[in-house]
């Protein structure tokens, strides 16, 4: 693979977060609680103090994130832009400790995991992995360029 097909699994992944965190704010706006199926958890985590940020569900700034993940990686991918590259590694670094801050709220605070969430945080660990690999892979010239052949 090479590093500017990383954009278009960065995408895939983006696109992915997107869409479980569209579906936990629409249930969160909907009043509703998320489907867990046979697992459980889901319900204490929607239901506590920590869902919300500013009255906000934490699960829209999710999708906010994950949407600017899909558009940068999608410039990546057909652009072949180092910027958007480096762009995606910077925010799935923010993204990593945001997610590792609400794990640690539901392990160790709410005492209940999420399947959602849980999923939500792999898709941005893995973006952010796949972004740190396309880095490393394509060096550091033409790093403020927008040569496609840094990002190939």
């Amino acid at each position: 693979m090479t590093a500017r097909r990383g954009g278009l699994l960065a995408a895939v992944l983006g696109g992915a977060g997107l869409a479980i965190s569209a579906y936990l704010t629409s249930v969160k706006l909907a009043g509703e609680l998320p489907v867990c199926g046979p697992l459980k958890g889901c319900e204490d985590v929607a239901l506590s103090s920590y869902s919300e940020i500013l009255g906000i569900p934490v699960a829209v700034f999710g999708a906010g994130f994950s949407a600017l993940v899909l558009v940068l990686a999608l410039a990546w991918w057909r652009a072949g832009d180092r910027r958007a590259l480096l762009a995606t590694y910077g925010l799935g670094l923010f993204g990593i400790l945001f997610v590792a801050y609400l794990t640690y709220l539901e392990l160790f605070v709410i005492h209940a995991v999420c399947v959602w969430c849980v999923g939500y945080a792999v898709t941005v660990v893995a973006g952010w992995i796949v972004a740190a690999w396309a880095v490393r892979a394509s060096g550091t010239s033409g790093a403020s360029g927008a040569s496609g052949d840094t990002a190939r």
